[in-house]
């Protein structure tokens, strides 16, 4: 347990942290659940309407930290390729 004032100061800030990180990793892991799923029921248009939300939503959570920058563009990169090979 923290004894000093900025010991208690800091475990508030982290908690009000760990809440907003959790909504915001919620949000993009329920937009890229959103492309599989339309993967998965093989249907292009849908797949290509969640890509064009997830891939903002993906690189919204790597400019705030909650994902590093390189696993987003790599998240974004093969869901893409998924997407083109339902078209092609």
């Amino acid at each position: 347990m923290a004894n000093t004032r900025s010991a208690k100061k800091m475990v508030r800030k982290i908690e009000a942290r760990t809440a907003v990180n959790k909504s915001r990793r919620s949000r993009m892991r329920s937009a890229v659940r959103e492309v599989e799923e339309a993967i998965a029921a093989g249907d292009a248009a849908a797949a290509r309407a969640a890509m064009g939300a997830a891939e903002p939503a993906l690189m919204h959570a790597a400019s705030q930290g909650v994902v590093h920058r390189n696993a987003a563009s790599r998240k974004i990169s093969r869901l893409n390729a998924r997407v083109k090979a339902m078209s092609a």
